[in-house]
């Protein structure tokens, strides 16, 4: 076997490709890097191994939507304001006062970290940020490698050392991720395999769709250029990746399987 399925399915998805400080943005689709990072969890390396990079160099992946879902904007405040009753005297703040739940800075003093302090108010500053989700969104994803590779993370993903999400930890998956493996010439052709779960067999009840968007990866010069490849993992640098946009006609293909219910 040398591909990897996997069902990514939610109430919440975001896969940032763009994020920066406040504005958290998620593509319409899983990127790599946050797939990486799920399969990460499942193998229990942390942000900063080495291994990351490999996967993500020894993998090739392509995406189905089964559903896009819609497009949420949270709007997100962090800290602020005062804990308790205690009064502002003024002058810094500190992480480690008991009333503090402002935003920390990047001030140290003496091993305590500052608090930003909103200059007009006196009180610990808000952090606002917007953060954008898919709702009720449904992709299924291939992953394609060395049967080592890919028996090793089956493994894995069906007894993860961490828990698993889509994208943001706050992300929850409300159906099991593995959804099996096999063994197929080219990305194009796994995903023709019409493993659905049960949620989008009903959503295709009320509307059937036509065709299906598929994401392949591909070689330089051959797609989309997209900042999702893992590079350096401890400072989150991303490398290019290239992804092609092609659609899967649903009367050329075979006939749905459920692979939920075996």
């Amino acid at each position: 076997m040398n591909t990897l399925f996997l069902r990514l399915e939610g109430p919440l998805q975001s896969w940032g490709l763009r994020a920066r400080w406040g504005e958290r943005d998620t593509t319409d689709a899983p990127t790599k890097s946050g797939v990486i990072g799920l399969l990460g969890c499942a193998l229990g390396l942390r942000r900063d191994d080495a291994r990351l990079r490999d996967l993500s160099d020894n993998l090739r992946m392509g995406v189905r939507v089964d559903l896009p879902g819609i497009l949420m904007r949270d709007y997100h405040t962090t800290g602020g304001g005062r804990y308790s009753t205690i009064a502002s005297t003024g002058g810094p703040r500190y992480h480690d006062e008991p009333y503090i739940g402002g935003v920390l800075s990047a001030e140290v003093t003496k091993g305590r970290i500052k608090v930003k302090i909103n200059q007009k108010t006196g009180e610990p500053e808000t952090d606002v940020s917007e953060r954008y989700y898919l709702a009720d969104a449904s992709f299924l994803v291939a992953l394609q490698g060395s049967p080592d590779y890919i028996g090793e993370l089956a493994t894995a993903i069906q007894s993860p050392v961490w828990p698993l999400f889509l994208g943001r930890k706050a992300c929850v998956p409300s159906t099991p991720i593995f959804a099996g493996t096999g063994q197929f010439d080219i990305l194009e052709d796994a995903l023709k395999n019409l493993l659905l779960s049960p949620r989008v067999e009903t959503a295709w009840q009320r509307s059937r769709p036509t065709q299906l968007r598929l994401l392949i990866e591909t070689g330089p010069g051959a797609g989309n250029r997209q900042y999702d490849n893992i590079g350096t993992p401890s400072r989150r640098v991303f490398r290019a990746r290239y992804v092609r946009e092609t659609w899967l006609r649903l009367e050329d293909g075979p006939a749905p399987i459920n692979t939920m219910e075996g």
